[in-house]
């Protein structure tokens, strides 16, 4: 099989439209029904509820509280556009992150900063790109959430957070839950920033 990588000069939100389409395109081509896209304030995901309309849309947020405490960054008006328009939302903890975030960021003195696995699968998949560990990630809580299946690939689609919002980077994934972490692939990368 030949496939083709698109390589954007720069990470980013200015990327969202083009990532959105090869998504949608690649997802047509493998006849994959689900594409899982990250939206933090929930732009990208109304944007990809247009785009990706026909398809099995899931979004994944950020979970309640991941920048202040109760509050959650997805809108609620983004929110009511999402589900009206049939995408199925899942709010939960970062599958790389969760609790052990806590020791990594704690003032605590008895919660020693250490990093931990998660960190660790996290930081190896962002040699590849930051949005393709958010591709991973989002696949992983997916699965978690029971929204997708884990014997079914799924398009993912991530953003590089440092850059601004947006989505910058499409995979072709076989997910898994947490637990059964080392049983995910990402079969194709579709397209990234050249970082």
């Amino acid at each position: 099989m030949e496939g083709k990588t698109v390589y954007f000069d720069k990470p980013g939100v200015e990327n969202t439209d083009a990532a959105l389409d090869l998504a949608r395109d690649r997802a047509r081509e493998l006849g994959i029904k689900t594409v899982i896209v990250a939206s933090t304030s929930g732009k990208t995901a109304v944007r990809a509820m247009d785009v990706l309309k026909g398809l099995r849309v899931v979004i994944v947020t950020h979970s309640t509280g991941f920048r202040e405490p109760d509050t959650q960054e997805f809108t609620a008006e983004n929110r009511k556009i999402v589900e009206s328009k049939g995408g199925i939302m899942v709010t939960a903890a970062h599958a790389f992150g969760a609790v052990s975030r806590a020791f990594r960021q704690s003032e605590i003195p008895q919660a020693p900063a250490t990093y931990v696995v998660g960190d660790l699968i996290a930081s190896t998949l962002k040699v590849f790109s930051q949005g393709l560990k958010v591709a991973c990630e989002i696949a992983v809580m997916a699965a978690d959430a029971g929204v997708v299946r884990t014997d079914e690939d799924v398009i993912a689609v991530g953003g590089t957070g440092a850059a601004g919002r947006g989505a910058d980077t499409v995979a072709v994934i076989k997910p898994s839950p947490a637990h059964r972490f080392f049983d995910l692939r990402v079969k194709e990368i579709t397209c990234k920033p050249r970082l």
